[in-house]
């Protein structure tokens, strides 16, 4: 996982406790926040005429020809915390089916984490979105639930005593996955996660571990480790960050827990082997015989978002995923401009990452395609 290549962030402690659906049974002390950064919550500004069905994804092309390690933070506002569109009600029902065939990959928790769950099943649930989208959210009038306007579901604001089900219904109202994390003497570590939509990485195997050993099979993150885990030590409620980060996926799947990237140990496919009309649309094959083909290949992104919750004063580290087929960002104009990145891959302070993001499967192809 990651902030950095997927910030494939996770957490726990020495003896990882799992929860499975277990009530809970233990108190659990809620330590106070670290010091400077108690700051009240920032005020949310409501989307009053927001129509989630007619506004598109938006479009993220950061892309440069030279790839090169880097936090590459830009400021954000809590507003931006959660972005919808069009998209939501698909994706929503999709990560609901995830959350019942693959419960153990997509969500838990330690004890540790139980306090930085609650604080943001309240903020979102009762605080957050029915502020920011009146018309897709509402509270009860008693103030005791949540009402979703488009699926029609309501929930209690109390968060459950099983933080499974608090994880269940974070996940199946937002679409945005999220890892929560807690500073200790060693580093960062993730409490609690909802992930319906990695990126070639296992979730509940990040579990239990700080931040640096999450990136270990990362290219070249002893470059800026340090600086990453000083950033989440001094940011404050109220100064969101976000990032971008991207690959290609030959897969449609939102939830890919494996296949897209390549680890030691793995034997990956050469340019020389692959067969460029299975990675994208060939000149030749008629656009309207794209799906009947089965030609699935997409750009990747991930917006990534981080946030201190001003009550714990953990981390909430999230990110939506945009799927966008290759043939859409051809027909953009900036097949070749996407086609340089991918071949940027090589080269910059991080070479490894055109192996570790799979493009030694589907590098050739795609270029050629995005070139033609």
């Amino acid at each position: 996982m990651f902030f950095l290549a997927a910030l494939a962030l996770a957490v726990a402690i020495f003896s990882v406790w799992r929860w499975r659906g277990r009530p809970l049974n233990k108190k659990i002390s809620h330590e106070p926040p670290p010091s400077g950064k108690t700051d009240s919550a920032a005020a949310i500004t409501p989307l009053k005429c927001f129509n989630w069905e007619q506004t598109p994804p938006d479009k993220h092309r950061p892309f440069k020809p030279v790839y090169h390690i880097t936090m590459a933070i830009q400021g954000s506002t809590p507003d931006d915390l959660v972005i919808m569109d069009s998209n939501y009600l698909d994706r929503v029902n999709e990560r609901r089916e995830t959350i019942k065939h693959h419960t153990p990959t997509v969500l838990g928790a330690v004890p540790e984490g139980i306090p930085a769950l609650h604080e943001t099943y309240t903020y979102l649930l009762g605080k957050y979105l029915p502020a920011r989208f009146p018309t897709m959210f509402a509270l009860s009038q008693d103030g005791q639930e949540f009402y979703n306007k488009v699926t029609k579901t309501s929930l209690p604001l109390t968060p459950p005593e099983d933080p499974n089900a608090a994880l269940q219904a974070l996940g199946e109202t937002i679409e945005d996955d999220i890892f929560l994390l807690v500073e200790t003497p060693e580093g960062h570590r993730a409490v609690a996660f909802i992930c319906c939509h990695p990126a070639g990485f296992d979730p509940s195997d990040k579990l239990g571990k700080l931040l640096k050993d999450i990136h270990t099979s990362v290219p070249s993150y002893e470059k800026i480790g340090a600086s990453m885990e000083r950033f989440f030590s001094r940011l404050q409620v109220g100064k969101s960050v976000k990032r971008m980060n991207w690959s290609i996926s030959t897969s449609e799947r939102l939830f890919s827990p494996s296949g897209l990237h390549i680890y030691d140990g793995d034997k990956p496919q050469g340019d020389e082997e692959i067969d460029i009309s299975k990675v994208c649309r060939p000149a030749f094959m008629p656009e309207g015989e794209l799906a009947a083909n089965g030609i699935k290949t997409r750009l990747r992104q991930e917006l990534q978002t981080l946030t201190r919750l001003p009550k714990t004063g953990a981390i909430m580290f999230s990110f939506k995923t945009y799927m966008t087929p290759l043939e859409e960002i051809k027909n953009e104009g900036i097949g070749p401009q996407v086609a340089d990145a991918i071949e940027g891959l090589r080269s910059g302070n991080a070479p490894g990452m055109w192996v570790y993001k799979g493009a030694t499967r589907w590098g050739k192809g795609a270029c050629e395609y995005l070139r033609s």
